[in-house]
């Protein structure tokens, strides 16, 4: 795609566009790239620590006859215990994991005062939902929530394609808004049937069928980006980046 001069977009400086030596090249080659995050070793990661791990839990604490809201607390305890490790650690609190500690704090301080096992249940729809209306309230901001989020783990020259038809395609703008509402959508219905199974299915039952679903939601909505994405790079003339 033609384009009218360089630009200095946001996270393209004029070092990043100028010519490089050949001992630049690779002092650049060489150093660490921490921003640069496999995206199928990061959905496995939160996959087994964020649902299977609880799952496993919940299961073991029911057959060694703790009773199904204790069950509940604790297991669900495991993504707020991840999140504390991770502020730790990393010493700095992020904007998203600030936003997930809150609604697992309330949501979890709300159980307790209820001691109702489907609460309990229903409360993994709040975090859904909020997660799924703010993915959608991304949509009238200058970035929506795919651009901002993929672009922060893509390759450096792949990052810079992309602040470059984000400044001169309507088209991969109008695809990278599609797919956000794609994301906020599944994650909406999630919510919706989380909601459902907490009040008319068996409670056993339902932690199971839920991290079903999120996983069917999640695999759905990835398979539709990943498509959409390859019609995407190859009408832009890129090399597709999933």
């Amino acid at each position: 795609m033609a384009t009218q001069g360089p630009r200095w977009t946001d996270g393209a400086t004029r070092a990043d566009m100028e010519p490089r030596t050949a001992e630049a090249e690779e002092a650049a080659a060489a150093a660490p790239r921490g921003k640069e995050r496999n995206p199928r070793t990061m959905l496995i990661k939160v996959t087994a620590l964020d649902i299977a791990l609880p799952l496993l839990l919940y299961y073991g604490l029911r057959m060694l006859g703790t009773n199904q809201w204790l069950a509940l607390v604790i297991s669900g305890a495991l993504p707020l215990a991840r999140l504390a490790y991770q502020v730790v650690r990393e010493r700095k609190v992020e904007r998203t994991t600030l936003f997930s500690l809150s609604i697992i704090v309330t949501s979890t301080l709300v159980s307790l005062l209820t001691g109702d096992p489907r609460l309990v249940l229903a409360r993994e729809s709040y975090f859904t939902a909020l997660v799924g209306l703010w993915m959608l309230s991304t949509l009238l901001a200058k970035r929506p929530f795919l651009y901002a989020a993929t672009i922060q783990i893509l390759p450096e020259a792949t990052a810079r394609s992309w602040r470059e038809d984000w400044e001169n395609s309507p088209e991969f703008r109008k695809a990278m808004r599609l797919m956000t509402a794609a994301w906020g959508a599944a994650f909406l219905i999630d919510a919706v049937g989380r909601v459902v199974m907490a009040y008319t299915l068996p409670v056993d039952s339902v932690p199971l069928l839920g991290a079903g679903l999120l996983v069917v939601m999640l695999i759905a909505v990835v398979q539709f980006s990943k498509a959409y994405a390859k019609r995407l790079s190859a009408r832009l003339g890129r090399p597709s980046s999933v």
